[in-house]
């Protein structure tokens, strides 16, 4: 266990891991700790790649999904890269571990008249938690921003001189967003209501009615509600703005790469799973407008 709380305490000062990135690592390897425990009775810097296949199998028949095996996998291979690197053991079990193949799924996102009908037909009420919650919506569908990286915003990062906002991504990373003209004039409407409150912290962007600094599920929460609102999709998160967001961007032209900066994604083929959402469209439009489509 010693090594492992000293393990998360490197993903979160040296790392700058989200709070939510350790937490999973550490769920994951206090799991796999256990099983070692109880299978082998053995620890976690003896395990060997047979131990690790057969807490897989395990695993999978409790009926873990391939996407959250991979993921523990991942934490494994982190954590045994870490004890490498500390001198606690010479090999890593994981050389030999395979992750198991995952089909990429399509994202849900909202169409365009979805999200128009969000934020100019609903009515939001006019007071600082309703100014907020439609302030909230439009950074993440004009911006594609990450939830943590919404929590985080500070006034300071908008730039209304040159029509931008800075983000600080994932591992403290930093990116620069352009800003419509039109958001800008929105965000300052919005400042004028966070200004009346008793503001506990007067750095970050988006606050509590209480002044205190948002935290991830309230954000949720306020997504959830409004999107029940306007869309029959079964996720409701954050995210799906994310992906309305990048989805639209490439269905109007947008080069790839641009919305790869923009998303703040390390590698292109993160960003590339939007364009099957794309083509599914394309095949929706092409069954329905031609005259021997199904």
């Amino acid at each position: 266990m010693q090594y492992i709380e000293e393990f998360i305490r490197y993903l979160k000062f040296e790392k700058r891991y989200s709070v939510h990135t350790q937490k999973a690592y550490e769920v994951d390897l206090i799991q796999y700790k256990d099983y070692l425990e109880v299978h082998y009775e053995s620890s976690i810097l003896e395990a060997s790649d047979v131990m690790i296949r057969s807490w897989m199998m395990c695993l999978i028949e409790g009926s873990c999904s391939k996407r959250s095996l991979n993921r523990k996998l991942s934490s494994l291979r982190q954590f045994y890269k870490y004890a490498i690197r500390n001198d606690l053991i010479d090999l890593s079990p994981m050389l030999r571990v395979v992750s198991m193949k995952v089909d990429k799924k399509i994202p849900a996102f909202l169409s365009e008249s979805e999200m128009t009908f969000l934020l100019e037909r609903i009515e939001y009420p006019h007071d600082y938690e309703g100014q907020r919650d439609k302030a909230i919506l439009e950074m993440f569908y004009n911006t594609g921003m990450r939830l943590s990286e919404l929590i985080g915003l500070k006034i300071t990062d908008i730039d209304y001189s040159s029509s931008c906002v800075n983000v600080f991504g994932k591992r403290a990373k930093e990116r620069i967003i352009p800003m419509m003209n039109s958001h800008l004039v929105s965000l300052k409407s919005f400042l004028v209501f966070r200004d009346q409150l008793p503001c506990k912290s007067d750095s970050h962007l988006f606050l509590t009615h209480s002044g205190d600094v948002l935290y991830p599920k309230l954000v949720y929460r306020i997504v959830n509600s409004y999107l029940s609102k306007v869309t029959g999709v079964k996720q409701k998160s954050p995210h799906v703005l994310r992906h309305a967001f990048a989805t639209h961007m490439l269905n109007d032209g947008a080069d790839l790469n641009a919305i790869k900066e923009v998303l703040g994604h390390t590698s292109l083929s993160s960003t590339q799973i939007y364009t099957r959402s794309s083509a599914e469209r394309l095949k929706e439009i092409y069954k329905q407008a031609h005259p021997r489509g199904d």
